[in-house]
This record gives C-alpha cells, sequence and structure tokens, in this order.
C-alpha cells in the first residue's frame, strides 16, 4: 500500500509502524480465520465447579494470603450508555414502543429521579404531578426524555455507564464508580489498601476524577480503608486504520487518514502497564446494591484461590524443569497438572516427540500469564462462552469464544456452539507475574489472527472497520486458563436503562 509523505506522518505521529498498518490492510482483505472450537466447555469437562461446603476454605487461603500481595481492580469504563437509552432515543424521535412506555410507567423507582425532577423544575415542570395523574402527553414525553438524555439536561445519552446513577440508598444514590469502590474494598484489599483503575475515554475523564474526589474521603472513612484510585485512556497506538468497501484507506474530508479505537481489546495495553501481582477484571455495568454483593465477594475471593493454587503447582513445575536432565516422571507431571488442571492437550502426535522437545514445550507452556474465569449458566444472555479450541501449535486449551469467531455455517461448528451451557460475564483475576515476580509483557500473548470487520459509515460514506482481539479473547488466547463456575447472581449487567428496573437493582 502506498502512503503520502503526509500520510506517513500521520501514522507515525499515531504511533503505528507502517508494517503494522499493511497487516490491518492484509485483515481487511483476507478477513480473520475463524477459531477451530473442538467442543463446549462443560461441568466436569472443562469448567472447574467448587462444592458449597469448601468455599469457606478457599476464602480463607485467599485470605491468608492476600496480605502479601499487591492487589488490583480492574475496571474497563469508557463505553458511552448511548445503546443503553436506544429505546428512549426513538421514544424522543416520536417512535415510542413497549420499553419506553415501562419506563414512564416506573419513572420514579429509578435512582436518577430526583435529579431528574430538579431539572425539570427549572423549566416549570413538575415530575411529581405528572407522574401522579398519569397523563404522559407526547409534549410531556419530549420534554422529559431531552431533559434525561441530552445536553441541556442531565446528558445521560452521552456520558458513560459508570457516572451514572444506578442504585438508590437511605443516605442519596450511587454510580457504578462508587458501586466498585464498595465492592473493592471487600477483595481487592491489601492491609487497608484498596487499588482500583478505571479505563475511561478522554472527554470524559475529567468527570470520573472529579467523581472520586468528591466522594473519596467518604468512602474511605465508612469502608475504614485508604483508596488508590488511577485512571488511563485506550493508547492512539492501538487504533486501526479505517478502509473504503473495495478496501482503500478511508480518507476524511481534509484528506487525512481515518483511525478508529480497535475495541476493548486494546486495553492489553493498559493492563500491561498495571504492577500487581493479582488483578481482578470486571466491566463496570456488571454491579448490584449493598444487599446483593456477598455471593460477587465469596466468589471473587474463590477464584483469586484457584489463581494462587494453580500458580505455586506451576512454579514448582517450573522448579522440577530447570534442569535440562529431568526425569520422565517429572515431564510425566508436567502432562498432568496441563491435562487436569491447565486444561491444555498437547498437540497430536506429542508422546512420539523427543525429551529435549517435550521439555521445551512445558517450559514455554508454564511460563505464561494465568487467569480464572467465572463462568455463569446460559440463560439466553448475549455474550462469549467457554470452549476447548485448537491454537496454532496444535494444542487444545480453553477459550472464551464469540459467535463472530466461530463458522457458524459448519453444521458441525454450529452444533458445538449450540451445546454450550455456560457463557461468559467478564469475571476473570489474572496473575501478570512469573514465580519470580517479574511481569509477562503481556500483548506478546495475544492471538493477532483473532479480530473483527464491521461496517460503519462516517460523513454519510460507508466505511470498513477493524477491532483488535477482545480483551478476553484474542488478547488473552495465549495464557494458561482455568473456568470456574459461579452462580448467577453474580452477574447483573445494565445493558437497558430498563435494566435497572430488574429486582437486583431496586432496593430490597
Amino acid at each position: 500500500m502506498q502512503f503520502t509523505e503526509q500520510d506517513q506522518d500521520q501514522i507515525l505521529a499515531q504511533g503505528i509502524s507502517l508494517d503494522q498498518i499493511d497487516q490491518q490492510i492484509q485483515h481487511f482483505v483476507q478477513g480473520f480465520p475463524f477459531l477451530n472450537v473442538i467442543k463446549a466447555a462443560t461441568v466436569g469437562d472443562g469448567i472447574v465447579q467448587v462444592p458449597e461446603t469448601e468455599l469457606s476454605a478457599y476464602i480463607h487461603r485467599f485470605d491468608a494470603a492476600a496480605q502479601d500481595r499487591s492487589l488490583l481492580k480492574f475496571v474497563p469504563a469508557s463505553g458511552a450508555a448511548t445503546r443503553m437509552f436506544k429505546s428512549l432515543f426513538s421514544a424522543l424521535d416520536g417512535k415510542s414502543d413497549k420499553a419506553a412506555d415501562e419506563f414512564f410507567a416506573r419513572l420514579p423507582d429509578f435512582a436518577f429521579y430526583d435529579d431528574l425532577k430538579e431539572v425539570l423544575a427549572t423549566k416549570g415542570v413538575d415530575l411529581d404531578k405528572a407522574v401522579a395523574d398519569k397523563d404522559w402527553q407526547p409534549l410531556l414525553r419530549q420534554t422529559v426524555l431531552r431533559f434525561l438524555l441530552l445536553d441541556d439536561g442531565l446528558g445521560y445519552g452521552n456520558l458513560p455507564k459508570g457516572l451514572l446513577q444506578f442504585h438508590r440508598y437511605p443516605d442519596g444514590p450511587r454510580t457504578p464508580v462508587e458501586e466498585h469502590l464498595v465492592e473493592g474494598a471487600s477483595y481487592a484489599n491489601s492491609n487497608g489498601l484498596v487499588r482500583i483503575h478505571f479505563t475511561v475515554s478522554p472527554e470524559h475523564r475529567e468527570r470520573f476524577e472529579q467523581l472520586i474526589q468528591a466522594e473519596k474521603a467518604d468512602y474511605e472513612a465508612w469502608l475504614g480503608v485508604t483508596f488508590d484510585i488511577t485512571f488511563s485512556e485506550q493508547k492512539k497506538s492501538t487504533d486501526t486504520i479505517s478502509v473504503n468497501l473495495d478496501n482503500t484507506p478511508f480518507r476524511n474530508a481534509d484528506d487525512t487518514l481515518l483511525f478508529r479505537p480497535a475495541g476493548h481489546g486494546a486495553l492489553i495495553e493498559n493492563l500491561n502497564d498495571i504492577d500487581a501481582d493479582i488483578v481482578f477484571i470486571k466491566n463496570i455495568d456488571n454491579v448490584v446494591p449493598d444487599e446483593l454483593k456477598e455471593p460477587t465477594i465469596t466468589y471473587k475471593k474463590v477464584l483469586a484461590a484457584v489463581l494462587l493454587d494453580a500458580q505455586q503447582q506451576v512454579a514448582r513445575l517450573q522448579g522440577l524443569l530447570e534442569s535440562d536432565d529431568v526425569s520422565e516422571g517429572y515431564l510425566s507431571e508436567a502432562d498432568e497438572l496441563f491435562r487436569r488442571t491447565l486444561f491444555t492437550l498437547p498437540p497430536d502426535g506429542f508422546e512420539s516427540r523427543s525429551k529435549a522437545e517435550k521439555l521445551a514445550y512445558f517450559r514455554q507452556k508454564l511460563n505464561r500469564p494465568v487467569r480464572v474465569c467465572g463462568m455463569v449458566k446460559n440463560v439466553g444472555e448475549p455474550g462469549g462462552g467457554p470452549f476447548w479450541a485448537r491454537n496454532q501449535d496444535g494444542s487444545v486449551s480453553l477459550q472464551i469464544v464469540e459467535s463472530a469467531q466461530i463458522d457458524l455455517a459448519d453444521p458441525d461448528q454450529k452444533a458445538i456452539f449450540d451445546a454450550a451451557t455456560h457463557f461468559n460475564p467478564v469475571d476473570l483475576v489474572c496473575g501478570l507475574k512469573d514465580h519470580h515476580g517479574r511481569k509477562f509483557d503481556l500483548p506478546a500473548y495475544r492471538d493477532p489472527q483473532t479480530g473483527f470487520i464491521t461496517q460503519k459509515s462516517k460523513d454519510g460514506k460507508d466505511l470498513k472497520a477493524q477491532e483488535l482481539p477482545g480483551l478476553w479473547n484474542g488478547a488473552m488466547a495465549d495464557w494458561n486458563t482455568i473456568f470456574v463456575e459461579v452462580p448467577l447472581i453474580t452477574f447483573n449487567p445494565v445493558k437497558t436503562v430498563n435494566d435497572l428496573l430488574r429486582k437486583e437493582h431496586q432496593p430490597q
């Protein structure tokens, strides 16, 4: 691909190499290969089920170890809430539906009701009277929606989810950011220090920082902890080039190239900048009121205890395999660890490899980041699921797989996809350091052949955009992975505004 000198300057300023651009354009031309899934991971075959009678022992193991380790909670929080209000934006345009009707019927049940009432009062609208009269004339509906969604009111339609008022408490409403502070204090707590990192969009960073500055001291006094809250933004160098439908570079009106953020997979770079022994990852919108937090806290500690156990076993095997003259017994022990604990099967014909080749394989596989991922039973929620998949080196391991990564036109692959019993709620506990305490270089463990091509438009012109491997899909494809079943109550995402009306998000 030929680029002008101006193009090359722009690419350089973006922090991307020409080789990377060429590779991205090749992906547009050729597409991304489908993942070869072997079977769905199920309880007893890829998903660990911790007996309830053992939960307290796991929690005790984590609590005992936590004080000697640096802990951090990592929360992707840059997503805008626009899609949350899709039905309300349609209603604002005069196209009301059942979701909009439910919104108005239960308007006082939203935590943001009082703020909305206050804004409308300055415009001469008595919201309490409108609710009592149940007389939602079209003009009144339009007024309420305008001052909820648009920037001349609360501006909720353009804010990130993390800054919206989700839950109501006697002392006032709470945002997801605040819920993550309260939750994090219960498990990301090492000797009273609670470290939480939010990835945010540049245009909203100041609002996040203002919220923390205003509320942090009160939460510290209430919870008896010290918060270390940090922020980062998705790096420009992780953006991807956009192309026209014929795969030539898309150009803006001023003839510059168009780069777009490459999805949450780009956050592997932000995660790579984190210095912590154990990192908990959870989405910004998956929070519940205090009365329902206990199962989440319990299972976060259980996942972390499973991680610590796995790391201990890995470190022991690495010590045994340090010498080039190891016994066949140690190699068998390594094989057993991978099959039973790390859920990785060697490539076909592995038994016939030489001792040196087997040793090299096990050393390489042991020396990787570890993640323990909670999985909930599938009740029809969208999202990726747990599967056994074949890797490029011929081995088979556990992967979190999105439907777009599977060739659903292939009847055999579709049958495997349909057999999934669980899905991914984004509930991860990660070990980012080796047994010597050295940080892994996380981008080195990505699968660059995993990604998505989507069709978008800009200035009335169609274009194709490219997303990098998802953070818990291709961006962590070469990690040692363990799946653990967690209860459904730990997964309460807010995808639409009316999800806040579910009993899990209402005062008990």
